[in-house]
């Protein structure tokens, strides 16, 4: 009798810990923490990353207004004639050109640095100058733009014609259809990928297209 007492009275305290429901919450919050905060930074991070898309995406809207109504950062479109090949009055001969921030060159031409700094920072020197709404610069729109990150291209739109007179300082044919295009950048998921491996999300391949217009910087 005395041996049933003393086994009774040793395994109540297993029962009442059994039972113990003290802590509880605490554990299950620790099993689901992990997985809030983690979704919690990817709502963070995914949101950081579509407003950077959409600042760049009106950059090189501001970027491409800008190329159609400044200098060509392809030099030689400010005096091309065309009259090399055609005469005066027939349509522009086809010309293109790609402008690369990152090399300072053109495909062909001389790259005009005054000019893209115009397109670029709003003015002929690499200073960022923040405007109007009107004359607002790429880089005050996005201000992670550097000229390593920007493409200029001036195509030959089927408009002008060869020898067709220009505002003061350039021949006036070349009407080109003109691509702002963003290059190597990329978004970086700072928490994201530190906790799962997310790689940096490529942000190249955003551009916007104009018709050139004045193509150029004069005051007719």
């Amino acid at each position: 009798m005395r041996n049933g007492w003393w086994e009774a009275d040793m395994t109540r305290p297993h029962r009442s810990f059994a039972r113990d429901e003290a802590g509880a919450t605490m554990v299950e919050f620790g099993l689901v923490a992990g997985v809030l905060f983690t979704l919690a930074f990817a709502l963070f991070e995914f949101s950081h990353a579509f407003f950077q898309y959409n600042a760049a995406s009106k950059a090189l809207q501001i970027g491409a207004r800008r190329a159609s109504v400044s200098d060509p950062v392809a030099a030689d479109l400010r005096t091309l004639t065309g009259l090399s090949t055609a005469e005066a009055g027939d349509p522009m001969p086809y010309f293109e050109r790609r402008c690369s921030g990152a090399t300072r060159s053109c495909s062909q031409g001389t790259f005009d640095e005054a000019a893209f700094n115009t397109i670029l920072y709003g003015g002929p020197t690499a200073t960022c100058l923040a405007g109007t709404s009107a004359t607002t610069p790429m880089c005050a729109a996005f201000p992670r733009l550097q000229p390593g990150n920007v493409e200029i291209d001036y195509v030959h739109s089927g408009l002008g014609f060869a020898g067709r007179p220009g505002p003061a300082g350039r021949a006036g044919g070349a009407v080109p259809t003109i691509t702002v295009r963003l290059t190597n950048l990329a978004f970086d998921f700072v928490v994201l990928n530190r906790l799962l491996g997310l790689p940096s999300l490529a942000m190249s391949g955003l551009s916007a297209t104009a018709t050139g217009e004045d193509l150029a910087s004069v005051t007719n």
